[in-house]
This record gives structure tokens, C-alpha cells and sequence, in this order.
């Protein structure tokens, strides 16, 4: 499935939601800014951090990318493609496919990727925010000229939807920052793991997908790994995969480009 010599892949994604999620499910903290002010990290901390990390240890990556974070941050999405990233569709909002009427989920989809295109890349995938399209989202892809979505949790190689040309990249929550680290604001209880935990949580499933050959896609976002220490743990991680010899690690674009007729 994947280049000669390599074993596995290994796709380093990232969702920079920014405040998009945190405005949609509890639109009062509007009024909160200390809420909001974690969101914020993102632009004003997180996104450099990672991409110097990137760019040190020489790996390209993806950004899936609500429109109106490109609209209210574009200088990070500027930062990101300079650095030679592939950006991607993450909804205009953080609204969720599976709760939108087809003309909005549509009408969504179109108006970010003119949004992202406008920085002069070929947009060719998309990620819905939770995971969650709905039963007319891949009709909508390909409609729409993308390649690729990363939604499903079905696999641990991507694969072809019937009828189309949209391949599937298989995402799953294991390999999820969000429900790793992510505080709860409400009731001030939340997940906050150690990052050695988190390291060796994903290091246990990479070794699984490694040696059964599949993808391993990792799902980040800024205002989450962005955390210093979390960026050094990532670091860490990508020295460790790095260090097998054998491990593709690259952009979702790229391996649908060497998957297209193989699938």
C-alpha cells in the first residue's frame, strides 16, 4: 500500500478550531474571556510552536481549517502555508454536518474552501468538525472536486468510498488531543493527562498500526498540543517514529496522491 521501504504512514493533522467550537456549543462564552483567552492561545502561541517544531524535525503536515478562523486569524493560515503545509476544509463554523439541512452543509463547505483557496493552494480535503458528516457529505465532496475525507473510524487503512472518487483516511478518538488534554470550563473538571501518559498512549496504538502496516492519523489542535510540554512530547514522538527508518510520515494530500490509482 504505501512507497517501497516504508512499513507504515504516520499523518500529523492538525484542527485549528481556535474559538470556533467554544462559540457554537455555549455561545455565552462570548461574555467569558478567560474562556476564550485558551482559544485564543492558538494563534498567539500554539501555531508557532508547532511550526517550528515542524520545521525542525523536517515534516510536513495538515491543518484542517474552519472558515472563520481563516477569516478572523489569517495570519496563521499564512504561517502555515509558508511553512509548506497542506491546508484543508474543517466547516465554516464548528457545526457539525449531521446536525445542518443539505443546503447548509453545502453551502458551508463551499464558502470555506473559497475562503482557503484564496492563498493560492489546491484544496483537496475535508474533516468535519466531530468527525461528524452526515449521510450526504462524500456526495458533497465529490461534487465539489475534493479528494479526501478524514472522518471514519471503520479502518486502519484509507480506502475508497463506493462510487466516487473521495478516499477515506481513517481518523479514531484514541489519537485525539482533545479528549487527552482538553479542561472542561463548566464544572471545572476535566481531562488534564500528563503528557508522558499521552506519549505512551499513542506510542502503544503507532506500534499496533506499524506492525499491521496502516495509518497511523493523529489529530491535534493548537490550542491543546500547542502547551509547551505537550510540544516537546510531540517532538519526541516524531524523533520515535523517525527513528524506525521505515515510517512514512507526511501530508494527507500526499498519500491520496499515491493511493489514487491503487485503491
Amino acid at each position: 500500500m504505501w512507497p517501497k521501504d516504508f512499513q507504515c504512514a504516520v499523518s500529523l493533522t492538525f484542527d485549528l478550531d481556535i474559538e470556533t467550537p467554544w462559540i457554537v456549543y455555549n455561545p455565552e462564552i462570548c461574555s467569558r474571556p478567560s474562556v476564550l483567552s485558551m482559544a485564543r492561545y492558538a494563534p498567539r502561541v500554539g501555531v508557532p510552536l508547532i511550526l517550528s517544531t515542524l520545521e525542525n524535525l523536517d515534516v510536513k503536515s495538515t491543518f484542517f481549517i474552519p472558515g472563520k478562523s481563516a477569516e478572523d486569524f489569517p495570519e496563521s493560515v499564512e504561517a502555515i502555508v509558508a511553512g509548506g503545509h497542506e491546508i484543508g476544509v474543517h466547516g465554516y463554523t464548528h457545526d457539525p454536518p449531521s446536525s445542518l439541512s443539505p443546503q447548509e452543509e453545502e453551502e458551508q463547505l463551499e464558502r470555506t474552501k473559497q475562503i482557503l483557496s484564496k492563498y493560492n493552494v489546491n484544496i483537496l480535503g475535508y474533516r468535519a468538525p466531530l468527525y461528524e458528516i452526515s449521510e450526504h457529505t462524500i456526495e458533497l465532496l465529490q461534487r465539489h472536486g475534493f479528494r479526501y475525507s478524514s472522518n471514519l473510524m471503520d479502518d486502519i487503512r484509507p480506502y475508497k468510498h463506493t462510487d466516487t472518487d473521495i478516499i477515506e483516511l481513517p481518523v479514531h478518538w484514541i489519537m485525539d488531543d482533545w479528549v487527552q488534554f482538553t479542561h472542561d470550563t463548566d464544572d471545572m473538571i476535566g481531562q488534564n493527562a500528563t503528557s508522558s501518559h499521552v506519549f505512551e498512549l499513542w506510542m502503544e496504538e503507532f506500534q499496533a498500526i506499524y506492525e499491521l502496516g496502516g495509518l497511523f492519523m493523529l489529530t491535534m489542535h493548537p490550542q491543546v498540543i500547542g502547551r509547551p510540554s505537550r510540544v516537546k512530547m510531540l517532538s519526541n514522538l516524531i524523533a520515535e517514529f523517525k527513528s524506525r527508518g521505515d515510517v512514512w510520515i507526511t501530508t494527507c494530500a500526499s498519500i491520496v496522491e499515491h493511493l489514487d490509482n491503487k485503491l
